[in-house]
């Protein structure tokens, strides 16, 4: 995906969640599938976009994304939540939980 069609993307839709990951990073292996379940379970309607932050370096600098991994969540096109690598699902989850109610309300 180029970065304007990402752009594009998340401006377009009500909610999305990038996730910036890396193949040599067991952080981000251990936490992919968590941040997965969590946005599929909880958070069915923000579209889940994931990244390669090296395969994607102008992606992930254009978002300001320089450690792995992030999760960026966009909520009507506008950033409302970042998450670095010491990340809890469970605050994350808390953090999106209302205004992801009256969006989807």
């Amino acid at each position: 995906m180029k970065l304007e069609e990402l752009k594009e993307k998340i401006a377009n839709s009500e909610g999305a969640m990038l996730y910036f990951w890396g193949d040599n990073c067991a952080v981000c292996d251990a936490l992919k599938p968590k941040i997965k379940e969590l946005f599929d379970n909880s958070f069915p309607k923000i579209e889940q976009i994931y990244i390669d932050a090296k395969k994607n370096q102008d992606i992930a600098a254009a978002f300001s994304v320089f450690s792995i991994p992030t999760t960026i969540v966009f909520l009507d096109g506008k950033e409302f939540a970042r998450e670095g690598r010491a990340m809890s699902i469970a605050a994350l989850e808390e953090k999106i939980r209302r205004p992801y109610e009256i969006m989807t309300s």
